[in-house]
């Protein structure tokens, strides 16, 4: 089993940036993959980003990249989303999840486990 806490979210205007934490508790941190997604009222929970083990790989989503980057702290349990030139089509509930294997790792239904999610609201 594995904890899932997000922190970070708030509400910004358009070209500001946020930096999201989700703190991670129970097994080993280093052995999961970790992943970001985001729900928008009424639209399904997306992919953004996603990070392997060691931090050597990621994976962002096309509406993102350039601006959101995904890292992780494993000495400190951690997965950060650092976003930049943020928009008001971003706002969303931010949620990070965790899986144990690399494949489709964009794919939620593979995910394990998730936190409760942080709110992100930008302003136009």
């Amino acid at each position: 089993q594995v904890q899932l806490v997000e922190s970070g979210g708030g509400l910004v205007q358009a070209g500001g940036s946020l930096r999201l934490s989700c703190a991670a508790s129970g097994r080993t941190f280093s052995s999961y993959v970790m992943g970001w997604f985001r729900q928008a009222p009424g639209k399904e929970r997306e992919f953004v980003a996603a990070i392997n083990w060691s931090g050597g790989s990621t994976y962002s989503a096309d509406s993102v990249k350039g601006r959101f980057t995904i890292s992780r702290d494993n000495a400190k349990n951690t997965v950060y989303l650092q976003m930049n030139s943020l928009k008001p089509e971003d706002t969303a509930v931010y949620s990070c999840a965790a899986k144990s294997y690399w494949r489709d790792y964009a794919t939620r239904a593979t995910y394990n486990y998730w936190g409760q999610g942080t709110q992100v609201t930008i302003s136009s």
